[in-house]
């Protein structure tokens, strides 16, 4: 096998879904918001998105870890330039080349017997930190936006903030007990996709969020 078919595998891997045929009409069962104004980007919002980020973290291809970039914000100036930058990426739809660069590393999984196998190492890939800082505050308006509006269902517990592990134990029995006050019986099917994120349709994405009334910038 040679290195362009190497390449192929893993494009076609994180990118499946791609250029896939979709059908909007899907989501006319959801209901539609209001457009929701997109405000710029306040100092608060990129100061807390970086709090909790851990300064010995690997850094991405910039070489630059959180501690380095949590001094350059406490600069009003260095930190306004950044705010900019962000504007403008929604205001253009544009994200710049030098936020999608990219290193992999190789590390071993813990407590394995032998490390003589690849299924004892996992890759991770890095980015360069300015572009995570700014993907972080984005989410967080994005998850607020969706949530403030009731887009999102109370039982989607997964990667929000002020959900646990207790919250999914006390909705699944919540279920449970409900059946039982009508003498049902509950059964429980729990799966994981494969590649989600990396291969969601974008452009299904983009009728997802303009449902949600989410607007950002001009687009």
């Amino acid at each position: 096998m040679e290195l362009k078919d190497l390449w192929q595998a893993l494009h076609l891997s994180f990118n499946s879904a791609q250029f896939q045929s979709i059908d909007e009409l899907i989501l006319n069962k959801c209901e539609s918001f209001s457009p929701m104004e997109w405000l710029n980007f306040s100092e608060e919002e990129f100061s807390c998105a970086i709090t909790n980020c851990s300064d010995s973290s690997t850094p991405g291809p910039d070489k630059m870890s959180w501690g380095h970039l949590k001094l350059i914000i406490k600069d009003k100036s260095c930190l306004k330039n950044i705010i900019y930058i962000a504007n403008a990426c929604l205001e253009l739809g544009h994200w710049p080349n030098h936020f999608k660069k990219s290193m992999i590393i190789i590390i071993p999984k813990p407590n394995k017997s032998s490390y003589d196998s690849l299924k004892s190492f996992r890759p991770i890939v890095l980015l360069n930190t300015l572009g995570k800082l700014i993907e972080k505050v984005i989410r967080e308006r994005l998850q607020f936006q969706a949530i403030s509006n009731n887009f999102i269902h109370q039982s989607q517990l997964g990667g929000f903030k002020f959900k646990f592990t207790t919250d999914t134990g006390t909705a699944l029995t919540h279920f449970i007990c409900t059946e039982w006050i009508k003498n049902l019986s509950t059964s429980i099917l729990a799966f994981n996709i494969a590649q989600f994120f990396p291969s969601l349709n974008h452009h299904l994405l983009s009728y997802i969020l303009d449902k949600a009334g989410i607007c950002c910038g001009n687009h």
